[in-house]
């Protein structure tokens, strides 16, 4: 293969061979593409540099959003020393001797430490206790970069002390603006790789709101395109390209945000968007047991007996996904998702759940009525277990009216709705209460004892 012409010259091999992400990380906010409502006019961080000071923050966003970026950036534009550290690889001690370093540099330049931490949230919130003290004082300006929500991943002492500054996807439009500042600057591609406007359009869509996964997509066309000695086209990215990973951390708010459009998409009764969204969790390499364990929870809670045989459909699927696996497991998912989508819903029995629980916690171990309890010896016959308890099935209809709650408590906690089986449900009740009426009225009859 023949020299790269893909890096420009600079006289330091060690700098040829740098990725052309970083070779195009912006150095001011003024190139900074995609994240207007912080760096623009009024935007936070544009506030905090036009006034040369620093501030602790968390800058929260998805991969390839800028964070390490922007506090570069804001480092730079307020004069500060810029140490980087990894949640991953550093622990308390090492925070420990660049305190004492940054307290150093305080005294002899008079210039604050910016402490960028990259991924935060790894640290255990009695690490990020370390940091408290010396955000406190002013010691370190600590900016932390997370793919996590921070109210759950961030001392919420320490992040009271910090500005949540948050990143949002890149848009297409504003990652073709960097693929193509980047086809064609001296720090980038130089313009020595014709590409098509086709192409750059499918890079765009491909990286998903990620700079970085575009710009390396960009890196890695270009130097098939020169090595074939073609233009890069669309179908050449296609072609090499094919199987992008999507952006799917299961541990993260990208997991957490396709669940929940997969089950608001169910709730909603819109079987596209379910299978949509099923299919983006599964391509991304979820488990589907987990999946299906979703849909076995949402027909109970958001089914429950409008369709009682909703539960019957999703726990099938589970048997089913088990047995045979992907990537056939994922025709009965299918199924079972069309079925849960278009079913009747109601969550009155998940209502029901939680009144009664309420009433529990209430109440505690209230007696149960005497007229409920089991007889089985003697005694317990004689100190009146059982005594005035009326069997059902020795009455017309199998129903007669008992009390079966403790005295004091009402109920009411199930309550069917006007949807699909419930509605069945709601008239048998309503009838039940009618029997209840007439025996009232009528004066109570004994039954045999069981």
């Amino acid at each position: 293969m023949k020299n790269p012409t893909l890096f420009p010259p600079s006289g330091n091999p060690a700098t040829e061979v740098r990725p052309l992400a970083d070779r195009m990380r912006p150095e001011t906010l003024d190139e900074v593409v995609g994240q207007e409502q912080v760096t623009g006019d009024g935007g936070v961080l544009r506030k905090l540099t036009a006034a040369g000071r620093n501030a602790s923050m968390v800058l929260w966003g998805p991969p390839g959003t800028g964070k390490t970026t922007l506090a570069h950036v804001v480092a730079r534009a307020t004069g500060a020393r810029f140490v980087p550290f990894s949640a991953v690889l550093g622990g308390v001690p090492e925070i420990r001797k660049i305190v004492a370093e940054a307290e150093e540099h305080l005294r002899r330049t008079g210039r604050n430490t910016v402490l960028f931490v990259d991924e935060i949230h790894r640290f255990s919130k009695s690490q990020q206790d370390a940091f408290l003290p010396h955000v406190e004082k002013g010691t370190i300006v600590l900016i932390g970069a997370t793919t996590e929500n921070p109210s759950f991943e961030v001392n919420a002492a320490l992040l009271s002390r910090m500005t949540v500054v948050r990143l949002m996807p890149l848009s297409e439009e504003a990652v073709a603006r960097l693929l193509l500042r980047a086809s064609e600057s001296p720090r980038g591609l130089g313009g020595q790789v014709r590409i098509d406007e086709d192409a750059v359009r499918l890079m765009a869509s491909v990286a998903d709101g990620d700079a970085r996964r575009g710009l390396n997509l960009l890196e890695q066309a270009a130097w098939v395109a020169e090595s074939q000695g073609t233009a890069l086209t669309a179908a050449l990215v296609s072609e090499v390209f094919r199987k992008q990973p999507l952006r799917h951390d299961k541990g993260g708010d990208a997991h957490h945000d396709v669940v929940s459009a997969f089950i608001k998409s169910l709730r909603g009764s819109d079987p596209d968007a379910a299978l949509y969204w099923m299919l983006r969790m599964l391509e991304a390499g979820e488990d589907p047991l987990f999946v299906v364990r979703r849909m076995v929870i949402f027909a109970a809670e958001d089914i429950g007996n409008a369709d009682p045989r909703a539960l019957q459909v999703a726990v099938s699927c589970l048997d089913a996904v088990r047995f045979v696996g992907l990537p056939e497991g994922r025709i009965p998912m299918a199924q079972a998702v069309t079925y849960l989508a278009t079913a009747p819903k109601s969550n009155a029995s998940y209502l029901a759940l939680h009144a009664a629980v309420e009433a529990v916690q209430e109440r505690g171990s209230e007696p149960v009525p005497m007229h409920l309890r089991n007889a089985p010896t003697k005694l317990m016959a004689e100190i009146g277990a059982g005594k005035g308890y009326r069997y059902p099935h020795d009455f017309p209809c199998g129903f007669v009216d008992e009390r079966y709650l403790p005295d004091g408590m009402d109920g009411g906690y199930y309550r069917p709705k006007e949807s699909g089986y419930e509605k069945q449900i709601r008239k048998i009740m309503e009838w039940r209460e009618e029997l209840r009426e007439e025996e009232r009225k009528g004066g109570k009859e004994g039954g045999k004892k069981r």
